[in-house]
């Protein structure tokens, strides 16, 4: 019988490159809150804090920097800098992009599709790694290169109404070019340290190219 623990630490391809941000190519994620979708991010970008300087662009006034810290984002490389107005974040972000190689980004519900697409073409000049976030929705067609979506959440470790959480189970759908245009399901296990484990292979699912 496999052992949980063998379970949970083996990374199965080629699921893990698909949570590593990448130079250039826009990572959307997609959901409602609460389903440990800023972690995911912090995650995917967290090596690449680790050399470089990392912005994140808080709207809603909820980051945190032990959240990141946790989630292995190099604290002395951490910037996170407020930005609640929809018409001042795209040039917000944008300025970011010209200095600052890796940026996790929520999106207002409001930012115009133009703005979005006007980043989007300095983000892949400059190579920077970006995960945008947005609060409502879906970014338009064609800025994502790989687009996470989130599908499900368990948690583990309290029974009958109590006891103790140990355990997060996320169920995320990945698509888009990232992704091969194909909708990939992953299963990822977060118990809440330095760390998000691939749990279940790629499941790749007949739906035809992703948009």
């Amino acid at each position: 019988m496999t052992d949980r623990w063998d379970l949970s630490t083996r990374l199965i391809e080629p699921a893990p490159d698909l949570l590593v941000a990448q130079p250039g190519r826009i990572v959307e994620l997609a959901g409602m809150a609460g389903m440990g979708l800023t972690r995911i991010g912090y995650r995917m970008l967290s090596e690449a804090s680790r050399r470089s300087p990392m912005a994140v662009v808080d709207v809603r006034g909820w980051a945190s920097p032990a959240a990141a810290w946790e989630a292995g984002i190099d604290r002395d490389n951490l910037v996170i800098v407020r930005c609640a107005e929809s018409s001042t974040w795209g040039q917000l972000v944008a300025a970011l992009c010209e200095g600052v190689p890796t940026v996790y980004a929520e999106v207002p519900s409001a930012v115009r599709d133009r703005d979005l697409r006007r980043l989007a073409a300095l983000i892949r000049a400059r190579q920077v790694r970006v995960v945008l976030r947005p609060l409502r929705g879906e970014l338009p067609g064609g800025i994502a290169h790989l687009r996470i979506r989130a599908v499900g959440v368990v948690w583990e470790g309290a029974e009958v109404g109590h006891g103790r959480l140990t355990h997060r189970r996320l169920v995320l759908e990945a698509s888009g070019k990232g992704a091969a245009g194909m909708v990939r399901q992953i299963e990822v296990e977060d118990a809440g340290e330095d760390a998000v484990h691939v749990v279940s292979g790629v499941v790749s699912r007949a739906s035809g190219r992703a948009g």
